[in-house]
């Protein structure tokens, strides 16, 4: 991560308890590695157990991840980043329109029931894919149903 990205983002990142004065005892990674080995992870298409020892361990990396994701701080980071990139490009920085494309699919026969149906205009068994895609390597949101 570079200095600029991690200027970026330190401040969303909250502040550990002992240091706002609150007690607990001091963690034992610096959020940057943290945040570094989750990108590693996501770019690389790993498994938490298969983290190098270059970073913090898998379970450390593991419970960081979970607890930010549950404070919403990586649905934060992205929102901001497509704001950037939205700006960059000379556009709003919330998007003010949606495109939704839907398609069949084949689902297997081991698919619970109930998330199958049927397509009548297509004459398929499976499953109904909603997407609405984002702007370059952002977000795409999928459904089935």
């Amino acid at each position: 991560m570079t200095d600029a990205e991690w200027a970026a983002i330190r401040p969303l990142l909250p502040l550990p308890s002992w240091l706002q004065g609150r007690g607990g005892r001091p963690e034992g990674y610096c959020h940057r590695q943290l945040l570094d080995a989750i990108r590693y992870l996501v770019a690389g298409g790993i498994s938490w157990r298969a983290m190098p020892a270059d970073f913090p361990g898998w379970g450390a990396g593991l419970r960081f991840f979970r607890r930010w994701r549950e404070h919403g701080l990586i649905t934060e980071f992205h929102d901001r980043l497509r704001g950037k990139v939205r700006e960059r490009e000379g556009r709003e920085t919330e998007p003010t329109a949606g495109i939704i494309d839907a398609q069949s699919v084949r689902a297997a026969a081991t698919a619970p029931a109930a998330s199958r149906g049927y397509d009548g205009g297509k004459k398929v068994p499976g499953l109904a894919l909603s997407v609405s895609p984002g702007s370059g390597p952002l977000r795409v949101v999928a459904y089935a149903g």
